[in-house]
């Protein structure tokens, strides 16, 4: 079973763990990304482009489905404004064992910061940025090809 969503509402970690959880796998993995208040970061807002997104985040969850043997696999992107603490990211990997739930969960956050396309602007006490892309996201990214 594989589930995107790119949502405006808050994450739901709950239910989202129920679905992954419920088909009797033997393991599950988890990364919960959170908005950061790096260097005086008050807002945090993402833009998408809707449908685009979406087939993105499922493209990279069916390769993690193939390449791990996964039995779920839920991926839920925020976009819209968000505060430092709040949740941007949920992804949930079943496995029968925790390896490969473990090793599919960090495939996907490296595949996300690179291959989904959001686009990011902070908002700070003095200003408002655009966020480039980082090296760091792409080398983590290359070590998965």
């Amino acid at each position: 079973m594989i589930r995107v969503g790119v949502q405006s509402e808050p994450i739901d970690v709950a239910a989202a763990l129920a679905a992954v959880e419920g088909d009797g796998a033997g393991a599950v993995a988890t990364f919960t990304g959170l908005v950061r208040a790096d260097d005086g970061v008050a807002v945090l807002e993402l833009e998408h482009y809707p449908g685009m997104t979406e087939a993105a985040l499922e493209a990279v969850a069916r390769e993690a489905t193939d390449r791990f043997a996964l039995t779920a696999a839920t991926i839920i992107h925020r976009v819209g404004a968000m505060r430092p603490g709040e949740r941007i990211v949920l992804v949930a990997t079943a496995a029968p064992h925790r390896s490969a739930a473990l090793d599919a969960c960090a495939y996907l956050i490296d595949r996300l910061k690179t291959d989904a396309p959001f686009w990011k602007r902070e908002t700070r006490a003095d200003a408002a940025r655009w966020v480039e892309a980082r090296g760091t996201d792409d080398a983590a990214a290359e070590r998965w090809r």
